[in-house]
This record gives structure tokens, sequence and C-alpha cells, in this order.
């Protein structure tokens, strides 16, 4: 417990360095400092934190301040394992794996700097509206609607050509030159993009339909093959977990030699629905459209796609309601909806979830493949969502933040190891929470203090 509470201290010491400026969001008074906090698995230098608070390596069991950034963040993205946040200056900031190259800068760097934030190099003549980040690579999107990749990817992310795996810096993806792109998700080896105008474009690994129907076969996953195994065997969460993220590297080698859309294309299935929404899981991807419909596709070994239909390729989920906002992890998926009243004629926002369940992960309990209210979280109004591997976050109206999952490695922010079968909330002292993202194993939170 002490450790907690001096981590709570420096927190505190390090929001002085935060200064105020306006923003969309309403914390009470109009004027705001803002301040990005981490928690989690700190075994990669995701969480920006400095070893004199927790140790270099060291996870962070309680949100604590991010020292070292500039004074404007605005928003704050988590890839498997680094982070990326954007100033009101549209500056890019960078931290955690380098192996890939995907902080932008020295591949040679020593892997003890690379909890330090660093602005990414290459980025000086493009102002930087919005960040995203997967295991191995990055994007960055201009406010001109450009849209620029760095890192290595063996499948085809990075949507500069055919064969072209590596880009140590940013660099422009041509193929979308001229289209106005709004939002990126990144799934472990494929990508999605949405435009202003609501076109979708996918790129990368393209097993099981995830980006849609291509002209050539698709083809099913690996994955498929070998992901029933900690379902047939009587296993502890921890140790379904385990034998679980094995499955998947190994089975991750084996798609080497699958398919790849190596530059952006157009995804022709919804091309008469304009895109709302988007987010890619490891293997699967949701997608919200502009009539209220939601669409899953990739592979559904856990039960990710929501949807008793079990073609290849883009169809709806099983859910009636209208969706706001959607998230994916490593094999489950969230949804908030808005729900009917007694009345019918005012709603209310819940959150569904369904997929993979093993670390409690969809915070309910009930048929695991089946969209389904999240009952711990009827009372409240939740804003935002996000996945992490096998864990889920969501934030509310009021600005509080919630978690629920595996607790391993400080990740739900709760101060200890243990799961949360049910939404948990999360001590955030006097913060108000704008925006949590969910990385693998670690999270950020963008916060304001009124």
């Amino acid at each position: 417990m002490l450790r907690f509470l001096c981590k709570r201290r420096a927190a505190t010491a390090f929001v002085s360095r935060c200064r105020s400026f306006s923003s969309g969001v309403d914390c009470g008074n109009g004027s705001s400092t803002f301040a990005v906090m981490s928690f989690g698995d700190g075994s990669q230098g995701a969480l920006g934190l400095p070893s004199s608070v927790i140790g270099f390596g060291a996870d962070a069991y309680e949100p604590t301040i991010v020292p070292g950034l500039p004074p404007d963040v605005v928003s704050v993205s988590a890839g498997h394992y680094h982070s990326l946040v954007v100033t009101a200056e549209g500056e890019l900031w960078a931290w955690g794996r380098n192996n890939e190259g995907q902080l932008g800068g020295d591949l040679l760097e020593p892997r003890n700097l690379w909890n330090e934030p660093k602005r990414v190099e290459g980025l000086s003549n493009v102002k930087v509206q919005a960040a995203f980040a997967s295991g191995v690579i990055s994007v960055a999107i201009g406010d001109d609607g450009s849209i620029w990749t760095w890192g290595r990817s063996k499948r085809g992310q990075l949507g500069h050509g055919k064969g072209l795996m590596e880009a140590l810096m940013p660099s422009r993806v041509k193929a979308l030159a001229g289209e106005d792109i709004t939002k990126v998700s990144l799934g472990w080896g494929h990508v999605l993009a949405q435009t202003a105008d609501g076109k979708l474009f996918g790129w990368g690994y393209s097993a099981d339909g995830r980006l849609g129907r291509l002209e050539e076969t698709v083809k099913t996953s690996p994955l498929d093959s070998n992901a029933e195994l900690p379902r047939r065997h009587k296993m502890t969460p921890s140790e379904a977990l385990d034998v679980a993220e094995k499955l998947v590297l190994e089975s991750i080698e084996k798609e080497k030699d699958m398919p790849i859309v190596w530059e952006p294309y157009l995804i022709e299935e919804l091309q008469s629905l304009p895109v709302t929404d988007i987010s890619c899981g490891l293997d699967h991807s949701l997608l919200m459209c502009g009539d209220n419909t939601m669409l899953s596709g990739g592979s559904n070994i856990y039960g990710q796609l929501g949807r008793e239909h079990q073609g290849v390729g883009l169809f709806p989920v099983d859910i009636s309601f209208r969706s706001l906002s959607v998230a994916s992890g490593l094999g489950h998926s969230l949804a908030i909806c808005e729900l009917p009243t007694a009345g019918g004629n005012i709603f209310r926002k819940a959150l569904f979830s369904w997929g993979w369940n093993g670390s409690s992960q969809l915070g309910r309990q009930g048929p695991e493949s089946k969209p389904l209210v999240v009952e711990g979280l009827l009372e409240e109004n939740p804003a935002t969502v996000s996945c992490g591997r096998v864990h889920s976050l969501a934030t509310t109206s009021t600005g509080e933040l919630w978690a629920w999952g595996c607790g391993k490695n400080g990740r739900l922010g709760l101060g200890s190891s243990f799961d949360e079968s049910r939404p948990t909330l999360v001590d955030i002292g006097d913060y108000k929470v704008v925006q949590a993202v969910a990385g693998f194993d670690h999270n950020l939170l963008l916060v304001a203090v009124t």
C-alpha cells in the first residue's frame, strides 16, 4: 500500500507541469488542465514512466502521470507495446518498444531509453491531427487527411506497395492521396481506414474476410484450427490465457504464406453504405454503418463476430439496437448502443459485449458468442470503450473510468493483479477521464483537472 501512496504523491507533483488550454471537453468550468496517465505492463517501456517512479521495466498498478510531455496533449493512442500522443500544435510524441522502428527514431537506441517520450522525427511538415498504433507500426493522419505509416510489417500493414515491409521514417501512403482519412484501426496484420465521406479502405493480411470479400478466394486463418484447445480442456483462467497466447503466436508464424493486400483498396461491399466507426481486433473487424447496422468479419473462433451467420465476409452482427461506437480486442468485442426506455421515446446508452471471456473481459455471464448487455454498467452513462488483449475499459459521461477482465501486471489500475468479473470503478483522484485507450497489456488516459 505504501508503494501505491508514493506513486500517487509523485503523480500529483507531475501534474503541475501541465497548463490550461481550450478544448471541446465539458469539464464543468470550460477551462481544464490536461495530463496523460498510464498503468499496466511496463516491460516494454510503453508506460513512459521514469525508473525513479516505478523502477525500470516495472508495472504500474495504479494510474500514474507520465512526465516529460508537452502541456497541450489532446489525444492518446496505445499500440500493442508502444504509446503515441498528439498535441494541439500537431506534434506527435512516442515511447515504448522500438524493435520494429515504430517510434520513428533510432533502432539502436538502448532499451532502457524506450520509456522516455520523444517527438517523432520526419513529421515536421505535417500537422498531425490523429495517431494510431499496432504491434509493429504507427500511423499518423495529417490535418489535410493524408496518412503516414512507419515501422516494420511482413503483412503489408504499411500500405506502401508489394513487398515493402519497412519504413524507418514516416512515409506517406500514396495510394490514398486525395482521400480525407479521419480514422485508422489496426489489427495484428490488417488495417482499416475510413474517410470523411464514409468510404472504407482496407489492406494487409486478408484471411477470413476481415477486409471483406476479395476477388481471390478468401482463405481461413490458421487460428481456426487450434483455438478450441483452451475450451476443450478444463483450465484455470490464467492457464487458458497462457495457452491461448502461445497458440496465437504459433498461428501468426503460420500466417506468413497467407494472402496479403499490399496497398489500400476500396472495400466494394460498402460503397453504397457510409461507414461511421471502425475497430480491428487481433484477427477480426467491426464496422458501424450509416443505416445503424453493425457489421463484423474475420475469424470467429471465440464468437467475436457476434452473429450466427457463418459466412466469410462482412455481415450484420446480431444486435437490433442503434450502435454508437465499437471496440475489439484479441478475441472479444464491445459496443455502446442506445436502448429505449419504458416509454419508448427516450433512449439511454448501454454497453454490449461478446466473444472470448476466458479472463472475464466480457464483464458479464451468459452465452459468450451472443451480444448481451453488461449489467454492471446499466446505471452509468458509457461514453467510450476500449479493449486490451484480455481486459476492457469504459469511460462515462461524468469522466469516470471502469475496468474489468484480466488484472495481471496491474492492467486494471486497481492496485492489484486480481481479475475482475464485473466493471469496477478505478480511482483516479480528482481527475476526469477525457479519453481511455488500452494497448495489449497497458493503458493510457487523457485526464482533466477542473
